[in-house]
């Protein structure tokens, strides 16, 4: 089983008695490896409560493995269900990242409004296109009940949110990478108007044609209340982080039962690990792969966002479990162009950022 676990690297020096360790972190005596880890199911590190302390400069490092967890007996059959959806998350980036639009075909159609041929050769572009953002859309639904399913695992009694992290860290990990997907989506679909352009010219060659009494075969696939609903899902600039909120705050609402600091307490605890490992450098010698710290990122900041459209005052209030200083500085000290849009989710898709309760230091951050 994978746990939260203290960092060693093999390859460090010997530390000497009375040298600091990483994160102040001093044990009591000379230990050896296999103690560190048993140190990590002890009940006062086990449950990570300490790491969602207000006192967020001794918060405990811990290190969750990202790379390797795989799931338990106890997470098979969520994380089965969760990983078909995830499946096919790759696939739609690759679909997306390489999508050109038929903005050739359209400015000829409009331009020559009489051309039979120039109208039907746009048309006969876009029509394939939007079945793609049809099947993006469609994807969104599914992705949002995996979500569910997963914040029902790492919520439910008996065991709190934090001990669920430890407990089922594969769960966490798809967590963690519908997160990823997220971001990665939504940073491709604001940098590429083509998207909004082709859905339009294709509703308004819809819409002519009802006038004209004519009916015409793509409207089979993409009737007219689905194109309503995926006109709603593209009008936002960041379509699939809006769905993930959306869900969160539902299944918040809809289980009322569960306190609402088991979900925030989750997400808190998720950012503060990320952010954890992506500053300590000791920490991140254990990534093998060098996409995990854009991965660390990605989840860092899907999680704040979260948060900030659940919690009732959000991820930048001097109450928030969230470290928000910390969390932008360890984004800027990235190279600008791997964090630009990683920072503008935080400045344009968050709830609170603007509310008297934020700090001019975390607004100026932000800036």
């Amino acid at each position: 089983m994978l746990f939260f676990t203290h960092i060693f690297c093999r390859d460090e020096q010997t530390i000497s008695p009375g040298q600091q360790y990483p994160g102040n972190h001093q044990p009591s005596s000379a230990l050896g490896m296999d103690h560190m880890l048993l140190q990590t199911r002890s009940p006062a590190m086990g449950n990570l409560i300490k790491v969602l302390g207000k006192d967020l400069e001794n918060c405990p490092h811990f290190f969750l493995d990202f790379e390797n967890a795989q799931p338990t007996e106890a997470e098979t059959a969520v994380w089965n269900q969760v990983s078909a959806v995830l499946e096919e998350a790759h696939g739609i980036l690759a679909e997306l990242q390489s999508y050109n639009g038929a903005g050739q075909e359209i400015r000829e159609a409009i331009q020559n409004p009489g051309d039979l041929a120039l109208q039907e050769k746009a048309w006969n572009a876009v029509c394939p296109l939007v079945a793609k953002l049809k099947r993006f859309y469609e994807f969104s639904l599914r992705l949002e009940n995996a979500l569910r399913s997963l914040l029902e695992a790492l919520t439910s009694p008996p065991y709190a949110p934090m001990q669920h992290l430890e407990r089922e860290q594969a769960l966490a990990k798809q967590f963690a990478e519908i997160l990823h997907f997220t971001l990665s989506f939504d940073e491709l679909k604001m940098t590429n108007p083509a998207i909004q352009n082709d859905f339009s010219y294709y509703r308004r060659t819809i819409s002519r044609n009802r006038l004209n009494n004519q009916q015409l075969e793509a409207e089979n696939e993409v009737n007219n209340e689905m194109a309503n609903r995926m006109s709603l899902f593209y009008a936002e600039a960041t379509p699939m982080l809006k769905t993930l909120s959306n869900a969160t705050t539902k299944f918040v609402s809809e289980n009322k039962t569960l306190p609402i600091e088991d979900t925030t307490d989750c997400l808190s605890t998720m950012a503060c690990v990320c952010r954890v490992m992506l500053e300590t450098p000791e920490y991140r010698c254990r990534f093998t792969n060098t996409d995990t710290m854009l991965f660390c990122m990605r989840v860092m900041v899907g999680v704040i966002i979260l948060y900030d459209h659940v919690h009732p005052v959000g991820a930048f209030a001097k109450t928030s479990k969230i470290d928000m200083k910390g969390c932008i500085k360890v984004l800027k000290e990235q190279p600008s162009n791997s964090v630009e849009g990683l920072l503008n989710a935080l400045r344009y898709t968050t709830r609170h950022l603007n509310d008297d309760s934020t700090s001019k230091q975390i607004r100026a951050l932000l800036q």
